[in-house]
């Protein structure tokens, strides 16, 4: 799993040393896209209360953008495995008090909420079992370090075939639904409806 985690790093490394802080930097086609996704992960949040938040692959802190512009109060954590995406992020985003950022793959503690924007989506070379096992490993330490519930999303198995990517993985969306309604609570949304070649789930406990 750490020589998968290390590809996946040197993958977004080259992608934001190449582009910069904007969404291609993090490989997603455009703002706009990235806008609709937050705000799927973001239906998980109260409106009008305080809450602490952990975003797991967090880029260089486009998420924390879009908290500040429709929260008031709460407190955010960003990790990311890649070093200059933390970097990136702590020079844009580090004088924000209600933030922090830190490299790793798992939160340091426990909040509120976790989501997770986008990292299920690049496998690069490893096999369709291995990174399933690696969704499933990642999703049970988003549940352990949330309080409250957690959320991420997927590129989904029903797209295009002519337009899908073998560096790419399409994953189930009823095959992660069963699993999180079985393994994590009953109270479990997903999220199919939002005209992107994707789906969010929402795991609220």
């Amino acid at each position: 799993m750490d020589n998968l985690l290390a590809q996946v790093s040197s993958y977004y490394t080259e992608k934001i040393e190449r582009f910069g802080a904007q969404p291609l930097g993090v490989d997603w086609n455009g703002r706009d896209g990235q806008m609709l996704r937050f705000a799927q992960l973001c239906k998980l949040l109260p409106q009008d209360a305080h809450f602490s938040l952990t975003d797991v692959g967090c880029g260089y802190g486009a998420l924390l953008d879009f908290l500040l512009a429709n929260h008031d109060v709460f407190e955010y954590v960003g990790i990311d495995v890649s070093d200059a995406m933390i970097e990136t992020a702590t020079k844009l985003r580090g004088h924000e008090v209600r933030s922090r950022f830190a490299i790793g793959a798992k939160p340091p503690h426990p909040t509120d909420y976790v989501v997770a924007s986008g990292i299920f989506n690049v496998r690069l070379g490893a096999d369709s079992d291995a990174w399933r096992a690696h969704i499933e490993s990642t999703l049970e330490d988003m549940n352990r370090f949330s309080t409250r519930g957690f959320a991420f999303n997927c590129l989904t198995g029903y797209s295009d075939a002519h337009k899908m990517r073998d560096d790419l993985h399409y994953a189930d969306p009823c095959e992660l639904f069963d699993l999180c309604k079985r393994r994590y609570s009953r109270n479990v949304a997903l999220l199919h409806d939002y005209d992107l070649y994707e789906f969010t789930i929402l795991v609220r406990k």
